[in-house]
């Protein structure tokens, strides 16, 4: 019998999918290598968690998730661009993504810099012509967004301070803020714009924004660890490679069992925030990352 978190990702996956192949230009669109190289990296895989959390925030108060579905494409495509760039040689110099070649290997690294670029403008262009939501209400998650990716505490503040890192010998408060700006950011805000946008209210959304705080580290530790402990064909990309940069990852600086200590006490912390909320996806959300370090 499949847990709430499964029956959820089966149900909206294959919508979101749906939804980025109606949005992404197609392989023949000129200029068709730009095209090819956004497709493939969007479509080489991953488990669409971010999008997943938007929808996940929207049907706190909605049944139908439909209407926010750009929206959760939009942020799946913000991640990928991401992704692009980090695997570039100037930031991660990753071979693989997704157990496929990364964008710069197959395409090189000037279109894979477009690409990353182009997801991003698109990102931006697909939520702000999104039907079904007041004017005011998308311009204001605009700016989440993008205060989510900046470099005032957002996704790229986190990977200059990450950078900046490498080799160093940190506080535990350091490596916090770097990871929960480099991961917790966006992530924290996908579940935040779904319930915005759902309607939620101001104490509601602060609550949402909490969870997704909690989650969000959570992930960021998770994904330290299993770098540790994943093979390359588990993770889809080449293991250990933290360690060969001297990255400032939970396991370095803490250990592995303190590291999963932590883990356990940040998804409790988010289950115990989503209850007023009466959402078992987004509680089955936080123990299936738990559950995946064990």
């Amino acid at each position: 019998m499949k847990t709430e978190i499964f029956a959820f990702l089966d149900r909206v996956r294959p919508e979101i999918d749906a939804a980025l192949d109606s949005l992404l230009p197609s392989e023949s669109t000129s200029p068709s290598q730009i095209h090819r190289a956004m497709r493939h990296s969007v479509f080489a895989g991953g488990k669409r968690l971010r999008p997943a959390l938007c929808v996940a925030g929207f049907t706190i108060f909605h049944a139908d998730f439909k209407p926010v579905l750009p929206v959760s494409a939009a942020i799946e495509m913000v991640h990928t661009y991401s992704l692009i760039h980090d695997d570039l040689p100037a930031m991660d110099d990753d071979d693989f993504r997704r157990g496929l070649p990364s964008c710069h290997k197959k395409f090189g690294e000037a279109t894979a810099i477009l690409a990353g670029d182009a997801l991003l403008t698109l990102a931006f262009e697909t939520v702000s012509s999104c039907r079904g939501f007041h004017e005011a209400t998308l311009l204001h998650t605009i700016s989440e967004l993008a205060r989510a990716l900046g470099t005032r505490n957002g996704m790229i503040a986190g990977q200059v301070l990450d950078l900046e890192a490498e080799g160093q010998i940190l506080r535990k408060d350091q490596v916090e803020a770097i990871h929960a700006a480099k991961t917790g950011a966006l992530l924290s805000t996908s579940v935040w714009i779904g319930a915005y946008l759902g309607g939620a209210s101001a104490s509601e959304a602060d609550r949402v924004r909490d969870y997704g705080r909690k989650i969000g580290l959570a992930f960021q530790i998770m994904d330290d660890v299993l770098d540790e402990t994943e093979s390359a064909e588990t993770l889809g990309k080449t293991a250990g490679k933290d360690r060969e940069h001297r990255k400032a990852t939970y396991p370095a600086v803490f250990g592995m069992e303190e590291s999963r200590r932590m883990i356990r006490r940040l998804t409790e912390e988010a289950c115990q925030i989503a209850q007023p909320l009466a959402s078992p996806t987004l509680i089955e959300i936080a123990g299936f990352l738990e559950k995946r370090c064990r």
